[in-house]
């Protein structure tokens, strides 16, 4: 296969399309979680429809995105990821005119499809097209200008929810997606496999398919649920097996979508075991940390946006360079120090209790956030390289697709665990905090069972109006503990991500 060099003019427009459609995909999904109060009232959306917009998304992408990059692989890189920039855009022209929360969580369904075969293309196309000696300079330049716009997504979301025009977060998606289309037609050559067997594995497809829906609808209920239920447990031991049995089909499989002997690649599997770890404790703290600033210590929607831009400014200016470093000396080192260093931005932020609003954020929120950035800086590209370079380039797609699939997973885990351990924290102490006001049994079971929305928790009926400041004391109190122990759980999973770094990574990635 014939690769280019990033400063050719194949290779830049290789990059400016990838960058495109990885940025279309990146920045719905930021600026969509802004502007969901907007979108919630103008379709009069019930609170259960509203979590279904963002998770029916999710729930496809998570479920195909394997299929997504095995296709790749076997039909063609380029055109895979055109058809998947393509349903993407349709998806996202239909949730713009969507006329009722039903009809947008089909539509979002839909944009979930063309993202699984869109997503792993990008960089399956990067890792296929560029020169191996350029190709973490490659992704960290990826990294840094896809993460650029994804920061500004919450940014955009808010002017345009502030201005009535959530509907734009869609729209603003097909001039992206058709500009990305054209460069690809024009520009960028076809890159696809000739060697092996390359029929398309159909019960692999289904299986996991159909187990990697299972389990994440399972990890999705498990919030307003709880383990408990029938339908969590049901569907997660359901899709425990369902990829238990695509583990054994595959083994025996002679075209297998997914090689089981991957795995046997220690350093594949440190790697995906680094990302599952690592986005998981950062999914978690990035979500809570977000309901912290605008539910308790009083930001608004556009000033906790605005508060991430130390983490882009840091992964502009160092994400390309880390990659280039890790081409030069070897991720090791990157693979290591970064995880733990973004454990100790997530531990700082642990440590901030009720402050006074934006007014103070240079005192208590920036120094977390600025270890949180420095950690992922130096981490996303040499990781991602590592991964991709850990295989042949003829499974380049089946790396990438296997690698977001783990990202998607380890995000949907965290939420679902850390939000109910989260209502957990929460009431404990709550519970511990009432005890000395002179409520009555009944009053106090009220005020506990607030606790399930977290920080929107509202004082129940039936209590006097004199006790309702000392309830907001203890509903502010409380959550910040719960996010206290919330952001040190993330900071954990962060460091047993450098860990995985220590045991599997050798200094240079092997390719197999």
């Amino acid at each position: 296969m014939t690769t280019v060099a990033l400063h050719s003019s194949a290779g830049k427009w290789v990059m400016v399309t990838t960058i495109l459609a990885s940025a279309m995909a990146f920045i719905d999904g930021t600026a969509l979680n802004v502007v969901l109060p907007a979108l919630q009232q103008s379709l009069k959306a019930s609170a259960a429809e509203l979590f279904w917009v963002l998770n029916a998304y999710m729930l496809m992408l998570a479920s195909l995105i394997l299929i997504g990059g095995s296709l790749g692989d076997r039909l063609g890189r380029k055109k895979v990821f055109m058809a998947g920039i393509f349903v993407f855009i349709l998806g996202s022209t239909a949730c713009g005119f969507a006329g009722s929360a039903t009809m947008l969580i089909i539509f979002r369904m839909i944009q979930g499809i063309g993202g699984a075969l869109m997503i792993p293309g990008s960089l399956s196309l990067i890792t296929s097209s560029i020169n191996e000696n350029e190709r973490g300079k490659a992704i960290g330049t990826w990294s840094a200008v896809t993460t650029l716009v994804t920061m500004g997504g919450p940014v955009l979301g808010g002017a345009l929810a502030d201005a009535g025009l959530w509907r734009y977060i869609f729209f603003i998606n097909v001039p992206i997606g058709v500009a990305a289309l054209v460069f690809l037609a024009w520009k960028v050559n076809e890159s696809r496999e000739t060697e092996g067997d390359q029929r398309l594995d159909f019960p692999g497809a289904v299986l996991t398919a159909a187990g990697l829906a299972l389990l994440t609808f399972g990890f999705l209920r498990m919030p307003s649920l709880g383990f408990g239920n029938p339908q969590v447990y049901g569907t997660i031991a359901g899709g425990v097996l369902l990829l238990a049995v695509f583990i054994i089909v595959e083994n025996k499989s002679r075209h297998p979508m997914l090689p089981v002997g991957l795995f046997k690649n220690v350093i594949f599997t440190g790697t995906n075991l680094l990302t599952f770890f690592l986005y998981a404790g950062l999914g978690a703290g990035m979500l809570f940390l977000s309901l912290d600033m605008v539910q308790v210590q009083g930001y608004t929607q556009l000033q906790s946006g605005l508060t991430f831009l130390p983490f882009t400014v840091l992964m502009i200016i160092i994400a390309r360079f880390a990659g280039s470093m890790a081409d030069k000396y070897g991720p090791r080192l990157f693979l290591v120090a970064g995880p733990c260093i973004a454990g100790v931005g997530l531990l700082l932020l642990s440590f901030v209790k009720q402050t006074h609003g934006a007014g103070e954020y240079w005192t208590t929120f920036f120094p977390g956030i600025v270890g949180l950035g420095l950690g992922m800086s130096f981490t996303v590209a040499p990781l991602t390289a590592t991964v991709m370079g850990s295989v042949s380039d003829h499974l380049s797609g089946t790396a990438s697709g296997v690698n977001n699939a783990v990202t998607r997973i380890a995000g949907v885990f965290a939420n679902a665990i850390f939000g109910a351990l989260a209502v957990l924290f929460f009431s404990g102490a709550v519970q511990r905090e009432i005890r000395v006001l002179p409520l009555n049994g009944q009053q106090r079971e009220a005020v506990v069972a607030q606790t399930v929305d977290l920080g929107n928790a509202s004082i129940p009926a039936g209590i006097d109006s004199a006790h309702h400041n000392m309830i907001r004391k203890v509903y502010k109190d409380g959550f910040i503990t719960a996010y206290g122990r919330i952001m040190q759980l993330s900071a954990g999973l962060a460091f047993l991500g450098g860990l995985m770094g220590f045991l599997f990574i050798r200094k240079r990635p092997a390719t197999g």
